[in-house]
């Protein structure tokens, strides 16, 4: 299957997760930080693929409660198809509504003082692992069904 990287973008950070080779757990890696106003950046992106030897990436999808597209979700939409056209590796988009939710209570059930609790760049890398964990599961659960 080869590893896969989840990507929460965010407009000031941009939290990463990476897969283990079988594509069965995901690991945290250093969240980007962006600077406003600037291109998203695709290259440190495709350096962090390049390094993991990535196959395959998984971009969380910040749609409304509603479910519905907002101008921020075309913007993550855009940044995805650049992103897969730049490395030539398939980019899957998933529904990350509530994942920043989860990911505050994951971080805040650390037990961590309240400064460490607060370190936005935690929940941001927490957000990507949960976001590619969800299709690390989604697809194990196809896979389960094919057999």
């Amino acid at each position: 299957m080869g590893r896969i990287l989840g990507i929460d973008y965010g407009e000031r950070r941009i939290g990463l997760a990476v897969s283990d080779p079988t594509g069965t757990i995901a690991q945290p890696l250093s969240p980007i930080v962006r600077r406003r106003g600037k291109r998203p950046p695709i290259q440190a992106i495709l350096e962090i693929m390049t390094e993991h030897e990535v196959e395959h990436v998984v971009v969380g999808l910040p749609l409304t409660l509603e479910g519905q597209d907002s101008e921020w979700t075309a913007e993550v939409r855009a940044f995805a198809e650049r992103l897969g056209q730049r490395s030539g590796r398939p980019v899957s988009l998933l529904d990350e509504r509530m994942t920043s939710v989860m990911a505050e209570r994951a971080v805040r059930s650390l037990g961590l003082r309240r400064r460490e609790r607060e370190r936005k760049d935690r929940v941001d890398t927490t957000a990507a692992l949960i976001i590619l964990q969800l299709f690390l599961s989604r697809s194990a659960g196809r896979e389960g069904r094919s057999e």
